[in-house]
């Protein structure tokens, strides 16, 4: 009996903490495949999309042409976790797959950074997120799902399978979004083999 092949796990590496989140992902259990040109992401079953700097994140994009091919991905169902620049980088003004309109450096600059307890629908309760430099929705579309915010402002944000967060939980053991977008990704295959687990 043949077993199907492992579901590879994306995390965008032109710029930022990835190696936080591969090391989270890997810990969970995941085969993670550091994404830097289009042909990384050949197989790939879900992204991450980390912290960093949104600008040179940008720029990195367009110098290796990723930006469409990662478009692509998520038109093709794959499941999304973005931190911190990852909700920049998902909005209306850069790829284009989460209809919001993301806030740079919205809570100060890295002086003003601080830690809160937050309860995130269908992610987990008392959830420890870290904002550093951090950036919040400031237009949040209809079919976008407010899942936390901080002050009134959305801070975690969700629409269909692409999951945006302000905060960094990679860098304090808080695993329970990665454990989101691994169930995720194991919900879709599901889907895609007419219902039966492989």
């Amino acid at each position: 009996m043949s077993t199907a092949p492992p579901m590879v796990v994306g995390v965008l590496a032109i710029q930022g903490d990835f190696e936080a989140h591969r090391k989270v992902l890997e810990g969970l259990g995941a085969e993670v495949r550091e994404v830097r040109a289009p042909a990384d992401l050949d197989g790939i079953a879900g992204l991450v999309i980390p912290g960093g700097e949104s600008t040179t994140m940008t720029l990195g994009l367009e110098r290796e042409g990723l930006a469409d091919p990662l478009r692509d991905l998520v038109a093709a169902g794959a499941p999304v976790l973005g931190t911190c620049a990852g909700m920049i980088m998902l909005d209306r003004s850069h790829l284009g797959v989460l209809d919001i309109a993301a806030e740079r450096n919205a809570f100060g600059r890295q002086v003003h950074s601080f830690e809160a307890r937050l309860d995130l629908d269908g992610v987990g309760d008392g959830v420890e997120a870290i904002f550093i430099r951090a950036p919040w929705a400031r237009e949040v579309g209809d079919g976008v799902e407010v899942l936390a915010a901080v002050d009134g402002h959305p801070v975690a944000v969700r629409q269909g399978d692409v999951l945006a967060v302000s905060f960094h939980p990679e860098l304090n053991g808080e695993t329970r979004l990665h454990e989101w977008l691994l169930s995720r990704i194991a919900a879709v295959a599901t889907t895609q083999t007419g219902g039966e687990a492989k």
